[in-house]
């Protein structure tokens, strides 16, 4: 390794400087304020130059943060002065955090950011070279769509000395137990159950069907459909050609305010499903129909209805601002539109709600199915190789590139 020491005016004209004498892998070592401006101290692997020519141009402090280039950083000799390879990097990247009101302070950012990446692309090369099969492993979640702190805790799991099939195996099945699922008890016990979720993810439709298969079971006599969904035009419509279908008894509330006290006045009905409106995340009257529905827990059953085709960032959001109704369950729907279910999957896993039903297609009762997670996991897998799905280089250092990676 070829070390230098440039002093520039500025920040920005230093890594000019560097990236001329060193080329653009150069690895950015120290830097500091002096009377000329900054001071940085980077190093780069030239395999064609002898180790000596580097040696007049190096000071004698930047030699103890050469990083190791096999060895992990726990078999470095105990006399080193400081920690080499990523740690000694990200050591660095913490102590340069811009200060307030700086003039360099946007130099600092810039000079931070680059540090962070070599700090990425050193650990994530030092773990695909100790640790393929973990490596490979991320790389499939990756693809799969699963969010990268469930990926990380899966892939940290895997028993040593597995090869790529049982690491596999163990990550899937591991998936699958971290999923929640369970039955909807009232399909088959009865219960109220209130259908919630965003304008357009199905809830009437998937109420429907869960009617139609009531009725299929055990009749329509003590079966009823409460519509509370006064925002769409033509809500009302369809649930009640729906009873009329049926021969379930159809009820409509003046005001969602109403809808405990009408509840409570049919106890002669086994199930009770009530569809409320879609209405968007930000109505003024959205945070009163969820204060109604958590007021009345105790007698009536949220159950959030997720669309599979929804980014996981935007499930995030819903799951969020729908928390105050205190769901028991999800329904996750439009899974034959969905280009991948990881995003999906890691929502649900992170808030650990119960998923009870997958919905795939607008049949009325057939696309609709208990959930079961190896199903969906396995479901995941088919998606992303089916589409072609695959995690670039980049991508994996930057999600993955982690000195803890690196330590391990």
């Amino acid at each position: 390794m070829r070390i230098i020491r440039e002093v520039a005016p500025t920040t920005r004209q230093a890594l000019r400087g560097i990236r001329e004498r060193l080329g653009e892998d150069a690895v950015i070592l120290s830097s500091r304020r002096v009377p000329e401006g900054v001071e940085i101290t980077a190093g780069a692997d030239l395999a064609e130059e002898p180790a000596a020519a580097a040696a007049p141009e190096a000071p004698a402090e930047a030699a103890a943060y050469v990083p190791a280039p096999v060895a992990p950083p726990a078999a470095l000799p105990a006399a080193t002065a400081a920690p080499a390879g990523p740690e000694a990097l990200a050591a660095a990247v913490a102590a340069l955090a811009p200060p307030a009101n700086d003039a360099v302070g946007e130099e600092l950012r810039s000079l931070r950011c680059i540090l962070e990446t070599q700090v990425a692309q050193l650990a994530w090369n030092d773990l695909t070279r100790r640790l393929p099969v973990h490596a490979e492993l991320l790389r499939e979640l990756t693809e799969i769509g699963l969010a990268p702190d469930l990926a990380t805790r899966i892939t940290e799991q895997v028993p040593a000395g597995a090869d790529i099939t049982g690491a596999r195996r163990f990550a899937l099945t591991a998936l699958a137990q971290y999923l929640p699922v369970s039955a909807g008890r009232w399909s088959d016990e009865g219960g109220r159950v209130a259908f919630i979720g965003t304008t357009g993810v199905g809830k009437t439709t998937n109420l429907a069907k869960i009617a139609v298969r009531w009725a299929l079971k055990h009749g329509a006599r003590e079966l009823a459909l409460v519509s509370a969904d006064a925002t769409r035009i033509g809500a009302q419509d369809e649930l009640r050609a729906l009873g009329q279908l049926l021969g379930a008894a159809v009820y409509v509330p003046e005001r969602f305010e109403e809808l405990p006290n009408l509840i409570a006045q049919m106890p002669q009905f086994r199930l009770v499903l009530i569809d409320t409106p879609g209405a968007s995340l930000r109505d003024p009257a959205f945070s009163a129909r969820l204060g109604v529905l958590a007021n009345n827990t105790s007698t009536i059953e949220s159950v959030l209805v997720l669309s599979a085709n929804t980014q996981a960032a935007a499930l995030e959001e819903v799951l969020r601002r729908f928390a105050p109704a205190r769901p028991t369950g999800a329904l996750l729907t439009k899974l034959d539109e969905a280009a991948s279910l990881g995003g999906s999957l890691s929502v649900l896993i992170r808030s650990q709600l119960s998923l009870c039903y997958i919905s795939e297609g607008q049949r009325i009762p057939e696309d609709l199915r208990p959930a079961r997670a190896l199903d969906l996991v396995s479901r995941a897998v088919s998606l992303a190789r089916d589409s072609g799905a695959s995690a670039d280089e980049d991508l994996l250092r930057r999600r993955f590139g982690k000195v803890t990676h690196a330590s391990a």
